[in-house]
């Protein structure tokens, strides 16, 4: 991977609905905080995302995001095959290099679709996947991880409120390859940038 000059990418997908996840926070002692939510209304954003480490780049976190309204029809109910090769081809222009892609066994990741979708670009792409049930070994869990204990304290009331408060999260993260260093560190990996 040196050698070539390409970038190593981390490839993981998430998702989160209106109902916040459980966090910690502090408050009066003998007092449970809660955070009520309304119940009414319903959807899902779906997320996928790739952390990617280069040495002598800063790391880099890309990401997509799909808003699902429960419901609809037509919607699709999270990322497809084609979905994956559109976020690969904008990682490929924004990285501006080869890629080395490590993700999941998820089914979506090996099937016929996606074998042809990723043929298609083996000029630039080389893939790997990780064993199986190994989130320990991926540091986008880590960004996954770090939004969902960010959304925890905070009650959206629509899907479009929290597909924005998700998306500042995420963009937040982009500016900080010092955190995202750290998730790479946290799998045991030694890949972080000097």
């Amino acid at each position: 991977m040196r050698e070539q000059g390409a970038w190593l990418v981390f490839e993981d997908e998430s998702g989160q609905s209106l109902r916040p996840p459980k966090a910690r926070t502090w408050s009066r002692i003998g007092c449970s905080p809660q955070v009520r939510v309304s119940g009414k209304g319903s959807g899902r954003i779906s997320l996928a995302g790739i952390v990617c480490a280069r040495a002598g780049e800063r790391t880099r976190l890309i990401y997509r995001m799909l808003v699902h309204h429960s419901g609809r029809r037509g919607e699709k109910p999270g990322f497809r095959e084609r979905d994956f090769a559109q976020l690969l081809d904008a990682a490929h222009q924004q990285l501006g290099g080869n890629i080395v892609l490590v993700w999941d066994n998820s089914s979506h990741h090996k099937d016929a679709l996606m074998r042809e979708l990723l043929a298609a670009r083996d000029r630039w792409l080389t893939v790997f996947r990780l064993p199986a049930y190994a989130p320990d070994l991926n540091p986008a869990e880590g960004v996954w991880a770090n939004l969902k204990n960010d959304l925890g304290n905070l009650a959206a009331c629509t899907i479009d409120a929290l597909a924005e408060l998700a998306r500042t999260r995420l963009k937040k993260m982009q500016y900080r390859p010092e955190l995202l260093d750290g998730f790479i560190a946290e799998t045991g990996h030694t890949l972080a940038p000097p």
